[in-house]
């Protein structure tokens, strides 16, 4: 395979003449084979973004001459579009701060852009990739920028979008409920009548908190350290030009993206990550509450609460004929554990900063953007293939609330508590009903006494 050959301060570093990348990029390629994942095409995406900006904005303030502007703007439209996505090679596992990522864009926009003005990769009098596509920028505030712009929009346009098909589909549930009577159960003991409707109300309201909390998080990600440059200081940049480049970037992506209060603040730690990581955790969290009652509620067929009937969508067992499980709710609890584990992660990357600069953003970002990818697609297959396929087994539901000794605590305004616990101790040593012992004790009549215990006036106008 042919090569070119390309000099850094290093020394000269060979690379095959196909790619677009240069001898940063292929340091890193060199230096750190460690998973052979790549940081997500959405990061790179909302790079590209930055990288079009900052030409347009150093383009106005007289920085950039019109014909490398133009090259480099067009350069970035065309990988936008899908060309050269092949090019973004560096693995998450990196040195920190995420240069390698930053020079891989850089020297992929800048040779292409040599090429789109006639002239050969590594030719970089044409258009640099520092001196030209990194102008008035450093890897430390675009990558803390694009970080929060990659963030942001993945929550967008996939995550909230998702999380709201499935608090409808959960509403829909809900109201398809409403008159199916159960038991509560508190300590997973029996507690007093609810309905599934009721039930499932929580659970959709639930997943709307969630949406709050990631909209909150949101605005903490449209908050970013464009122009800080090294360390906040903006050298080699202008206020002009950030500027200029805000107003691109929220242009193109019909965003709301604001200079930093304070850019010293916003490179020295990962306030707005650490808002979205948590978010994304409390919204794990409360999925997996979802999918853990789910896999309770639908235990059995026989041995088991047996009240939900989940949609079969694959068979359990490789030795167990016939057996199903809760394969949708299993699958969520696992994404849930991962989205968990990811933002342990950040935290300890968040915490492990020093002075001027986190310098462990590539790990932060790429946990971010798994978590978000992870819980969208999660949520949305375990909308579609669980929550919209739900059925009530209402006789057995109906069983379960009838005959419950904690029916007694409708009888605790007419004949006391400690009376009523008699009752219920009672109606446990000899597995009757409550009824049956009430009626033994001549408590008061039978009529009366099915009228204070009917489930359907126990469950309140929730």
């Amino acid at each position: 395979m042919p090569y070119r050959t390309e000099k850094d301060v290093l020394g000269k570093v060979k690379i095959e003449s196909a790619a677009y990348y240069g001898s940063e990029t292929q340091r890193a390629r060199d230096n750190f084979k460690i998973s052979g994942m790549h940081i997500q095409n959405a990061f790179i995406t909302e790079y590209l973004v930055l990288k079009r900006s900052a030409a347009v904005a150093n383009l106005s303030t007289g920085k950039l001459d019109k014909k490398r502007a133009g090259a480099i703007v067009r350069s970035c439209d065309l990988i936008l579009s899908g060309k050269l996505r092949d090019q973004f090679v560096v693995d998450v596992f990196q040195a920190g701060a995420g240069t390698s990522v930053n020079m891989n864009v850089n020297e992929v926009v800048a040779n292409l852009a040599i090429e789109l003005l006639g002239g050969r990769k590594g030719n970089y009098r044409i258009i640099h990739p520092n001196d030209h596509v990194n102008m008035s920028q450093s890897t430390n505030d675009t990558f803390h920028t694009v970080t929060r712009m990659s963030a942001n929009a993945a929550v967008k346009e996939n995550l909230i979008p998702s999380l709201r098909k499935l608090s409808a589909s959960l509403s829909k549930k809900s109201k398809e409920f409403r008159d199916a009577v159960k038991i509560g159960r508190t300590h997973l003991q029996d507690a007093v009548p609810m309905t599934f409707g009721q039930e499932f109300s929580g659970y959709a309201e639930s997943v709307n908190y969630c949406i709050r909390e990631l909209a909150s998080a949101r605005n903490a990600l449209l908050e970013v350290p464009l122009g800080g440059t090294a360390i906040g200081t903006g050298i080699n940049s202008s206020k002009a030009y950030t500027i200029s480049a805000i107003k691109e970037i929220n242009r193109f992506e019909h965003e709301k993206y604001r200079i930093a209060k304070n850019r010293f603040a916003a490179m020295q730690n990962e306030y707005a990550e650490m808002v979205c990581s948590n978010a994304l955790k409390d919204t794990a969290i409360t999925l997996n509450k979802i999918a853990n009652d789910f896999r309770l509620l639908t235990s059995g067929p026989n041995a088991g609460l047996a009240e939900l009937t989940l949609p079969a969508v694959q068979p359990g067992s490789s030795i167990m004929p016939g057996k199903v499980n809760p394969s949708m709710a299993e699958m969520l609890n696992m994404v849930c554990f991962q989205v968990i584990g990811n933002s342990t992660v950040v935290d300890k990357a968040a915490d492990s900063g020093q002075l001027e600069l986190n310098v462990f953003m590539p790990v932060i970002a790429f946990n971010l953007l798994f978590s978000i990818e992870i819980l969208s697609n999660a949520v949305s297959a375990f909308g579609e293939r669980c929550v919209k396929g739900i059925k009530v087994d209402k006789a057995r539901a109906k069983y379960f609330a009838e005959t419950s000794a904690e029916l007694a605590t409708a009888l605790s305004p007419y004949i006391g508590y400690a009376k009523a616990a008699e009752i219920v101790r009672e109606a446990h040593t000899e597995k009757k009903s409550i009824i049956e012992i009430c009626l033994k004790r001549k408590i008061m009549g039978e009529k009366e006494l099915r009228k204070i215990l009917d489930p359907k006036k126990l469950i309140g106008d929730a």
